[in-house]
């Protein structure tokens, strides 16, 4: 992954993930994540009875968007990415749950559990330098 995007995603701190529901219409949920750059995974805690998370265990596929904390409106930077939820097959070699309470430091005493997102496909749109640059990344190293 190129360091644009792997330090713009380690800079940010919210993403709008996009799920389908049951009747195949999107459902789009906010949440602080933290971004783990060997594997290339979006963590975000949430708990079991959220509707999103009902949402995704019947539907791995997510898109979404990460936007800069301080958004610049004549300088535009934005990710979109798709991937798939994970749900309860993680990487068994991370403690998923510390990399994010690391990133997150106050989110240890609320509930919920610490899930990943494997990114397939990044674009990210950049118009601080130059109008509408367009810097693209897909997973290729799929296990």
């Amino acid at each position: 992954m190129q360091s644009i995007l792997s330090g713009f995603l380690a800079k940010q701190r919210v993403a709008t993930i996009c799920c389908i529901d049951e009747n195949n219409a999107p459902y789009c949920f906010n949440c602080f994540y933290a971004f783990e750059e060997t594997r290339h995974l979006l963590l975000f805690k949430s708990g079991d009875e959220t509707l999103h998370m009902q949402l995704l265990a019947q539907n791995e596929k997510v898109s979404g968007t990460i936007l800069p904390d301080k958004l610049q409106l004549l300088a535009l930077k934005g990710i979109q990415f798709t991937g798939t939820f994970l749900g309860s097959h993680p990487p068994a070699a991370l403690d998923l749950a510390q990399l994010y309470h690391k990133r997150h430091p106050l989110a240890v005493g609320r509930p919920g559990k610490v899930w990943a997102v494997q990114l397939e496909k990044l674009k990210l749109t950049d118009s601080t330098a130059i109008f509408g640059k367009k810097t693209y990344w897909e997973k290729t190293d799929y296990p």
